[in-house]
């Protein structure tokens, strides 16, 4: 009797089954892969879908496209249809999704010039806007291939149409014909003439370049290419070209769209997700946010007392608050009033930090071996070779030959930070700002009065690194975006490098606590902020600017005040008067939403107490602080002098006086043998 025995499986055998596996799975994959965009597509042509911004605690907070109107592709002008389709793919109508003409066509022509030429369909065109991403890969290149088909299967060529004129970037922020029809000629998509269609075709190339109300004349350009192919598909004649190129295309002023409220912040964010996605977008993506709208709203009605108060016509603000640890975004106010002006100082406007650039000197000197008690002159005159002799000058007379670095933030004495900076060397002040985010910096002494120029949001970032404990925190205000199944797009971290050592970092938040505390900052806790913070005023020549840049172990906030022409804003327009206001108005507000704490002190930190006048070694009379020593720093070993000090105290003093002046005695005589 035979004994049954199970075939022993040869390579092939595996090589089969494991191609059937593969199969069934590709196939499975296909299935999910297609059902998911096949329910998407549907919740398109039914009118719902667009990407949603939502706020740091999960609130829906405001759409990519607040000014979205989708119109049916019979409300859209017969010849903005035509000139789309001429200048973007003139063969739409005949291809399946793809187009291997059109392809074939881009590679010649790359090939024969430098130019680069796309080959994309209006329908790949559509499958990338509404699902992925403007990467530049394969694979992206191959799942819009894949959609694209899809879609052919899906829609009519009309419906594929009117998605595509509803939802395309043209520039300035507006997405479809229809808006941007009303804001570019006050009228609706479906009264356009062929003049004004061919303008507005031929955005799709370049939204950003060609916008018409910065560039109005590439604008035009660019339509006279749209009514030639328009010309050559048959769709116009000659005398239709020549008649809509000559036509006198009228276009209305720039009007903001959007909603006012939170507008800078907003515009921001977007343009943020701009960067990583291009002008194309899908729908239903969800957009976490750092922003809380509670503390956003908190620095506009900051902004908008702070003004108020001033008095002044005309006079502008803008606040940045981040969180120092990770470079989140918490609020951003550019202005005044964003529907009157989108202009958004807080990121463009570029201007003299003042005073509120010496705590960077500081960090650059205490990081080559000074310490918070290191002496520095601050009396004897500096001159600076050139065609004018310039010397900084002191706004109180009467200032002493030297001073410690901590007495010199204290009372922000200029002639100490000049000083500062040529002993250690512009380049180390110059590094140091380069690695904080502050660039294209003059080398030039008075760098330390803060004659270069840094926009609010460099400057705020610059002063995080203190509470950051010596870790620079790209600003970022995206959390992250996922699609509208749930995946995760993206969810960047946070991106910290370290800059300045963790010791000196903590040495400056110290330095910067007592600025507050007993120096130009005072009026921070006349406002009402009794938590611990620190942080320095600025004001350069002439009252033109005003400035505070503060922090809490929570958060960091920058605050200027000034006009947008640079103009004095009157007199006594110091930092600690108008920007300090505002500042603590935010700050107050914030706390009950990123609590306080102390400041996180690392190891290798050494305390001792010193006389809070002469920043010597204290007796009795002496009013004392406690000052922090890094490594290496040299610890006064002097006594104070200026205070009244105990009998023993004096004893002592008597006796080491005289057993030095003997010991030196004796090795003087030494000496001269």
């Amino acid at each position: 009797m035979r004994t049954f025995r199970p075939r022993e499986w040869r390579a092939l055998d595996w090589l089969v089954a494991l191609l059937f596996v593969g199969l069934v799975a590709a196939g499975a994959t296909a299935v999910w892969w297609f059902g998911k965009y096949t329910f998407a597509v549907r919740r398109l042509t039914s009118g719902v879908g667009d990407t949603v911004f939502y706020t740091a605690d999960g609130r829906p907070w405001f759409r990519m496209d607040e000014q979205r109107r989708d119109v049916p592709l019979r409300e859209i002008s017969p010849w903005l249809q035509k000139a789309v389709v001429a200048v973007e793919d003139h063969r739409f109508y005949k291809h399946v999704g793809i187009d291997p003409v059109g392809v074939a066509r881009a590679v010649v022509q790359n090939a024969r010039t430098d130019r680069v030429q796309g080959g994309s369909t209006i329908t790949q065109q559509l499958a990338r806007t509404l699902f992925l991403s403007n990467q530049r890969t394969w694979a992206r290149k191959s799942k819009e291939a894949a959609l694209a088909l899809m879609l052919e299967q899906q829609l009519s060529k009309e419906q594929i149409l009117e998605l595509y004129l509803n939802r395309v970037y043209l520039s300035s922020g507006v997405y479809g014909v229809e808006p941007l029809a009303r804001r570019l000629y006050g009228k609706p998509a479906r009264d356009l003439t062929l003049a004004e269609s061919a303008l507005i075709a031929g955005l799709i190339q370049a939204p950003s370049a060609l916008s018409p109300w910065s560039n109005l004349d590439g604008a035009r350009e660019r339509s006279r290419v749209v009514l030639a192919r328009m010309r050559e598909e048959g769709y116009i004649t000659a005398a239709q070209e020549q008649q809509a190129a000559a036509a006198r295309v009228r276009i209305r002023p720039y009007e903001l769209a959007v909603a006012a409220r939170s507008g800078y912040a907003k515009e921001w964010l977007r343009q943020q997700f701009r960067n990583r996605f291009g002008g194309d977008h899908p729908p239903d993506w969800k957009v976490a946010t750092t922003v809380r709208i509670e503390v956003q709203d908190a620095a506009e009605r900051a902004v908008v007392n702070g003004l108020r108060r001033a008095g002044v016509p005309g006079l502008q603000a803008a606040l940045v608050a981040l969180d120092p640890r990770t470079g989140n975004l918490l609020a951003m106010v550019g202005g005044r009033d964003f529907a009157a002006s989108p202009y958004n100082r807080a990121v463009r406007g570029r201007r003299q930090p003042g005073s509120a650039f010496k705590p960077i000197v500081f960090a650059a000197a205490l990081s080559r071996g000074h310490s918070p008690v290191s002496m520095v002159a601050a009396l004897a005159p500096l001159e600076v070779p050139g065609d004018e002799e310039w010397t900084p000058r002191n706004v109180k007379a009467g200032a002493p030959e030297t001073v410690t670095l901590r007495q010199a933030l204290i009372e922000s004495n200029n002639r100490a930070a000049v000083s500062l900076q040529q002993e250690i060397g512009g380049g180390a002040v110059l590094k140091l700002a380069r690695n904080l985010g502050l660039r294209n910096l003059p080398d030039v002494p008075s760098l330390a009065l803060g004659t270069g120029l840094v926009t609010p949001l460099e400057l705020t970032r610059a002063f995080a690194v203190f509470p950051g404990g010596g870790y620079d925190a790209e600003p970022r205000g995206l959390l992250r975006v996922t699609d509208a199944d749930g995946g995760v797009v993206i969810a960047p971290e946070p991106v910290r490098r370290e800059v300045l050592d963790p010791t000196v970092a903590y040495q400056m938040v110290s330095l910067l606590r007592d600025a507050v505390d007993r120096g130009t900052g005072q009026a921070v806790r006349a406002r009402g902020v009794q938590f611990p913070v620190g942080g320095k005023t600025g004001t350069t020549n002439d009252f033109k600017d005003a400035w505070f840049v503060g922090f809490s172990s929570a958060v960091v906030a920058g605050v200027w005040v000034g006009f947008d022409q640079p103009a004095r804003i009157g007199r006594d327009a110091y930092g600690a008067k108008l920007a300090v206001p505002i500042w603590a108005e935010f700050m107050r507000a914030a706390s009950r939403h990123y609590h306080p704490a102390g400041f996180a002190r690392p190891s290798g930190l050494k305390d001792e107490t010193l006389c809070r006048v002469t920043y010597l070694k204290p007796v009795r009379d002496c009013p004392t602080y406690t000052e922090v020593f890094k490594a290496g720093d040299e610890i006064p070993e002097q006594t104070c002098e200026l205070h009244r000090a105990s009998f023993g105290e004096r004893a002592g003093r008597a006796i080491r006086g005289f057993f030095g002046g003997l010991f030196r005695k004796v090795l003087g005589g030494g000496n001269n043998r």
